[in-house]
């Protein structure tokens, strides 16, 4: 490191903060510096507001996701002689099309390294879903990677303490310094992640609307451009799609809830509900069977996708990965009978007409505080909270008929989510005008 042996952190800040540009060994050094406990967290929140009011350029934004990449252990891929490719999303309410998505790709021939994060503030997350399953286990170690992937196509598992560990304790400081919302430090957090999974392909479903993290559509463009660019600048095939998030995605919201939803497709029992999470996971799918050569065209690939549905191929990859994992999988013969909630209630509609608009993002908190989410890191989450979902936007409804079910493991928490979601659902005597599901396709040739 003798280029990087004169560089004190407080340089790097006072060069970020100044404006300037750093070098590729300003950048290098300071996470070196965050991971070996010799940059101070006053230091680390001083360069991390730096960087959120003078931003980076390209260079310096793909020479930090690179070095916060390798800032740990990173999987191997090699040995497994395949195109890898995973799926990631910006998070959303109802958002589970990695639970479809995963064993769909890794059913028709790629493998799918899939590290996955847990809920937070009005999002869910992927592993809580996981753990609702009896038994199945989310924290493997890099040897437990290598062998599901190997025996079934695909891996979904959690962060582990040494991969990226420069992002979690950037991360950890972001949540307390008013940087979160930095471009910048959203692209080079996610795709550090998401490259040090060894990944020939990626494809990031970025969403924008009520419900998404970075609800403007300009500013999700910014992001998905970003992470686009970082992502093909690390020799990494990489498309963005933005997709609406101005209501729920499927049927239900919440842990177990969506398991089972996902379940019931790839056993091919399609409720009507589902028709909008099914259509976006087979695009998403359709694209990343693309990107790996098994599809022409992404629209091939999603017809593919839907064939590994309704063949039970993606149902039994997802099968075999779930008892490698720990997970029984006898729970899936009947997962409407799994659903145990203590309390459950309809929230009907007061008026005739359509359903016109919600605030997405408000349905999220609502699930969260029904007990599906957590307000902190570490709180616990309910396994049976969540709601269900009985008609879309658009469509016409009756006085008195249903439009959610709440579902909770305390009536006691009940009132406060009825209150929320009655306060933003709006039903008026016209239909709205919706926005089309895929709202535009971002690629590195432009």
């Amino acid at each position: 490191m003798n280029e990087t042996q004169q560089i004190h952190p407080v340089d790097v800040i006072l060069h970020k903060r100044d404006g300037l540009a750093l070098s590729d060994a300003e950048i290098q050094y300071f996470i070196h510096a965050v991971v070996e406990h010799t940059a101070t967290d006053p230091q680390i929140a001083a360069w991390l507001m730096a960087v959120w009011q003078r931003g980076l350029n390209a260079r310096e934004l793909a020479t930090l996701t690179t070095a916060m990449r390798y800032s740990g252990e990173t999987f191997d891929s090699a040995f497994l002689n395949s195109f890898c490719i995973d799926k990631h999303s910006t998070g959303g309410v109802g958002d589970k099309t990695s639970l479809l998505i995963a064993p769909i790709v890794a059913a028709a021939g790629l493998k799918v390294p899939m590290i996955s994060g847990r809920s937070l503030g009005h999002t869910g997350g992927t592993l809580d879903k996981l753990e609702t399953i009896p038994g199945f286990r989310t924290q493997l170690s890099m040897a437990e990677f290598a062998d599901v992937i190997s025996r079934c196509g695909f891996f979904m598992a959690g962060q582990t303490p040494r991969l990226v560990p420069a992002d979690r304790i950037l991360y950890g400081l972001r949540d307390h310094t008013g940087t979160v919302e930095s471009p910048n430090l959203i692209c080079a957090s996610i795709m550090s992640k998401k490259l040090a999974e060894g990944i020939n392909g990626l494809v990031l479903d970025v969403k924008t609307g009520s419900g998404a993290f970075m609800s403007k559509y300009e500013d999700a463009k910014h992001l998905a451009s970003l992470m686009v660019e970082t992502g093909e600048l690390a020799g990494t095939k990489t498309v963005a799609l933005l997709t609406a998030m101005d209501e729920p995605l499927g049927r239900f919201s919440g842990n177990w809830v969506e398991v089972w939803e996902c379940v019931d497709i790839m056993r091919n029992v399609r409720h009507p509900m589902s028709a909008d999470l099914i259509e976006l996971s087979n695009i998403l799918a359709g694209w990343m069977l693309y990107l790996g050569g098994k599809a022409e065209t992404p629209e091939s690939g999603a017809v593919l996708s839907d064939e590994m549905l309704t063949s039970g191929a993606a149902y039994k990859t997802w099968l075999e990965m779930t008892e490698l994992q720990g997970g029984n999988a006898r729970v899936f013969d009947d997962p409407a009978s799994h659903h145990k909630p203590v309390a459950t209630r309809v929230l009907s509609a007061e008026t005739a007409g359509y359903l016109y608009s919600m605030d997405c993002r408000e349905v999220g908190w609502a699930v969260q505080r029904l007990g599906a989410g957590r307000a902190k890191p570490g709180d616990p989450v309910s396994a049976y909270a969540g709601i269900e979902v009985h008609t879309k936007l658009g469509a016409k409804v009756e006085k008195g008929q249903p439009l959610l079910t709440l579902f909770a493991e305390d009536a006691a928490l009940l009132d406060e989510p009825e209150a929320m979601l009655r306060a933003t659902y709006k039903i008026a005597p016209e239909p709205p005008e919706l926005n089309p599901m895929i709202r535009e396709i971002i690629r590195h040739e432009g």
